[in-house]
């Protein structure tokens, strides 16, 4: 298969087990994790459920970073999420390249030792671990404030559907997309429409469609422009002139269909990153675009959730990677590997000029 982001989910599934492997802890198969990857669940058909229920959680929070393209999400793994729900736990390293067959069960008590049958990647032949058993003391769940925050995101997304097809059908105004709007942060966001949200907030001698507070705080503005109307770069430009002259850290764009949520650090020049966009009547699946709407959600936002999201990607955006590849260390990399390649002797000057007059994007050049 070579779709992109199964290849995504399968390198974060596959990096995880290889290390949980190394830690001595049984792992699903590889061919549970294509499946896995496959489907984007962990409900695929024909995975082994006794190898893969001890890790739900993990898988699951795997399958979420790879869905935002966090690289080596399981640098990141939560300690609780590092270890099986009540699985045995071996001791004694198995080697990162080989993976249990899943085929061995344990329904009595475990005994002070086990033998565990491992079958190689790269061989054919079955080895024998000595494993000494401990019980492990069962993951932790997610707090009760993120299941709950998800599964009323996850409803909210489902239940505008129409409603949102309906105002697209007819075309309506930004007045009629306001109050859907509303429904969508109250209903579906965890928001209180006195508590936490201003509308026409004032900024200087303007006024944004809506400010947000977070224990009184003003955390983000949003702007809300009709449904049919396609968001631009002059929107942004408006909804970060507000947040510049309020301190705010957060902006968001929609059209109801559309969102957008950006952050914004202070300065000269100010830095504007995107940190997700999600088209609610797009063709990703609901659990995907419930994971991204989650961040917007009063509990999630207020844990500062989203914090992650957009250090990603202002690491990895356009202007972030070209300084890299400018860099005099990628550059001399680059200069050698020519020197080996074909004999040819420049520079890193001379490289530098080539990549930004010939390779780079003029919307990026611009900037250097």
């Amino acid at each position: 298969m070579t779709d992109i982001k199964y290849q995504a989910r399968l390198q974060v599934l596959s990096q995880w087990a290889t290390e949980a492997a190394g830690q001595g802890h049984l792992v699903p198969r590889i061919a549970d994790l294509e499946a896995i990857s496959a489907a984007r669940t962990v409900e695929a058909p024909g995975v082994s459920r006794e190898a893969v229920e001890p890790w739900l959680p993990t898988i699951q929070w795997l399958l979420k970073q790879a869905a935002f393209g966090v690289v080596d999400a399981h640098v990141q793994l939560p300690d609780e999420l590092s270890r099986p729900m009540g699985a045995a736990r071996a001791l004694q390293a198995l080697p990162a390249d080989e993976e249990p067959t899943g085929e061995d069960s344990i329904d009595a008590p475990p005994p002070p030792a086990l033998e565990v049958s491992l079958v190689a990647v790269d061989a054919a032949e079955a080895v024998t671990v000595v494993a000494e058993i401990k019980p492990v003391p069962p993951a932790a769940k997610l707090p009760k404030w993120e299941s709950e925050a998800h599964e009323q995101v996850k409803a909210a997304v489902q239940r505008f559907n129409r409603p949102l097809h309906d105002l697209l059908t007819r075309d309506a105004n930004e007045g009629d997309t306001r109050l859907l709007i509303t429904d969508m942060l109250c209903e579906g966001l965890g928001y209180d429409k006195f508590r936490d949200l201003t509308t026409e907030y004032m900024v200087k001698q303007d006024f944004a469609d809506y400010g947000v507070r977070i224990d009184k705080q003003l955390i983000a503005f949003i702007e809300v422009k009709r449904v049919s109307q396609k968001l631009s770069e002059r929107h942004l430009r408006q909804v970060q002139m507000y947040a510049v002259n309020e301190g705010v850290e957060w902006m968001i764009l929609t059209n109801g269909q559309v969102w957008q949520a950006y952050h914004l650090t202070g300065g000269l020049p100010v830095i504007v990153n995107l940190a997700f966009e999600v088209d609610l009547l797009g063709p990703e699946s609901l659990e995907e675009k419930a994971d991204k709407m989650f961040f917007l959600h009063r509990e999630a936002l207020k844990r500062r959730r989203i914090d992650e999201l957009w250090k990603h990607r202002a690491a990895t955006s356009p202007d972030a990677l070209l300084e890299l590849i400018l860099s005099d260390s990628v550059l001399d990399v680059i200069r050698k590997e020519i020197k080996r390649n074909t004999g040819i002797t420049t520079t890193v000057q001379t490289l530098a000029v080539v990549i930004r007059t010939e390779i780079v994007d003029p919307k990026l050049r611009n900037n250097w």
